[in-house]
């Protein structure tokens, strides 16, 4: 293809250019000029070279051809590890009559996107066009926007649509179902769409066990499990890993350890993946002395392996081990701890005590490892400065954070003034929270409680009074079973 640019630098190549267009050509080649430059664009690496060949579409008017336009284009912008969905985005919405392809292209890439909604929004656009019907192609993506969003009612509105066009035997779109369902609070849903179909393949029945286990059905799970392996289907590495990845998040022992024996009587190695899963699992369900026996017969490790194990131990009260963990996985050589290594060390160091270990290895971070802390880290420490007493020292670190506070690491400080009974701490984080949140008089309880306990009888009383005037609202809590945070912040209140 001839550069603009080229053309611009040596008149000479734009007189041979057009003395080579004059000779006769046949038709075909030019007719095929949208597929090289799909083919072109499917090599690119970088969207540097793809707005390159965008430039060429234009020059040429094949940007108005729907199939370069959907191939070359929106496909890679959208799909690719180094493209833009946001420019892909402008793309699409310049596109005179944009094609289904185009539509699942889009709904698809924003599908995965850390804003699922838009692609609901981009199917209800879809269905007011006259010209363009969704498909397998479609459902599957918008189904998993409504999962990432846990929009129940969203799952019944397009499973009407399903129905509508035929589609509700269609396994891609049926596990898509499934799936939306069981996360989305419709487990009964979900099971209904499981015994309609006719046919199931590996990955449905997975879709049914995993919905089971995360919703705390462990029984229902494991008879489940049993009957697909009783009707021929053998579990691979990722059927077998995401049950387990279920079982841990719920906590289902006995389905996890179900897992694991199956694995053991079929005598499917522990490869890193199906390891780490089992680690996992174990350390998520309390079972840690598994968990480690598990961790030690592994040949191969990864940081994911380690981080599991010691989250695992410091999670459950055994920080001396996870901090011994920590310095073996010091003296390893191809693995190196990241951010969530030291949201566990740091929680490991919380539970010893070990206030002074704590310091150094929350300063480490920067200057031995190169790793910004996070606010997750500051909540360790800040849970970890509370435990001793050091609210004042907690306050200051809150406050020189590069980020604005939120409300569950004032809570975690509101939480140890509370133990401590430190009203005049507990006075200012108490401000903070409602600046955030003017309507979260839970923090009322806790300065009324702690006034009452030091017989500070008026000041209690104002704060009831308080109470009985606004609508009393619970301080969002956390704990590191649910997304990472350390310790437990939450506040209760009367």
């Amino acid at each position: 293809m001839l550069c603009i640019r080229h053309i611009r630098a040596k008149p000479s190549l734009l007189v041979r250019h057009f003395s080579h267009s004059l000779e006769p050509t046949p038709s075909p080649p030019q007719r095929r000029s949208p597929r090289r430059l799909s083919f072109l664009a499917d090599k690119c690496s970088s969207m540097h070279q793809l707005k390159q060949v965008q430039a060429q579409m234009i020059i040429t008017g094949r940007i108005h051809d729907n199939y370069a336009a959907s191939r070359l284009l929106l496909a890679f912008t959208s799909l690719s590890d180094s493209g833009d969905i946001s420019y892909a985005a402008k793309l699409f919405h310049r596109t005179h009559e944009p094609n289904t392809f185009m539509w699942n292209t889009m709904i698809t890439a924003f599908a995965g996107s850390s804003d699922p909604s838009v692609a609901l929004f981009l199917y209800v656009e879809m269905r007011r066009r006259v010209e363009v019907r969704p498909g397998r192609h479609t459902f599957p993506f918008v189904l998993k926007a409504c999962s990432k969003l846990q929009w129940l009612r969203s799952c019944r509105q397009i499973h009407g649509h399903v129905v509508r066009f035929g589609l509700e035997l269609d396994l891609f779109v049926a596990n898509g179902l499934v799936r939306g369902y069981s996360v989305s609070g419709g487990l009964g849903y979900a099971r209904c769409v499981f015994d309609e179909m006719s046919e199931r393949n590996l990955s449905v029945w997975t879709s049914m066990v995993c919905g089971y286990a995360q919703n705390d059905c462990s029984n229902e799970a494991l008879v489940l499990f049993d009957r697909m392996v009783g009707e021929g289907f053998v579990p691979n590495g990722a059927t077998l890993a995401s049950v387990l990845s279920a079982s841990a998040k719920e906590g289902c022992l006995e389905l996890g350890d179900r897992i694991y024996e199956f694995m053991r009587e079929k005598g499917i190695g522990l490869g890193v993946i199906l390891g780490t899963a089992s680690v996992h699992m174990y350390a998520k369900s309390g079972a840690v002395s598994k968990a480690r026996v598990v961790f030690e017969t592994m040949q191969e490790k990864n940081i994911a392996t380690w981080n599991a194990m010691i989250h695992g131990l410091a999670f459950h009260g055994h920080g001396e081990e996870a901090l011994s963990l920590f310095y073996e996985l010091k003296k390893e050589k191809a693995i190196k701890p990241n951010h969530i290594t030291f949201i566990g060390v740091l929680s490991a160091c919380g539970h010893a005590g070990l206030l002074e270990l704590g310091h150094d290895i929350f300063h480490s971070m920067t200057a031995v490892y190169d790793i910004e802390p996070k606010i997750e880290h500051y909540g360790c420490m800040v849970n970890l400065l509370g435990r001793e007493g050091k609210l004042v020292e907690a306050e200051n670190l809150i406050r020189s954070m590069p980020w604005k506070p939120d409300i569950m690491i004032w809570g975690s400080l509101l939480t140890a003034c509370n133990n401590c009974g430190n009203i005049e701490v507990a006075k200012r984080v108490v401000g903070e929270i409602l600046a955030l949140d003017p309507s979260n008089h839970g923090v009322h309880v806790i300065l009324s409680n702690m006034y009452a306990e030091t017989g500070s009888w008026g000041h209690a009383s104002r704060q009831r009074e308080v109470m009985r005037t606004g609508n009393l609202k619970k301080i969002p809590g956390s704990s590191s079973a649910e997304n990472g945070r350390c310790e437990s912040s939450r506040i209760s209140t009367l």
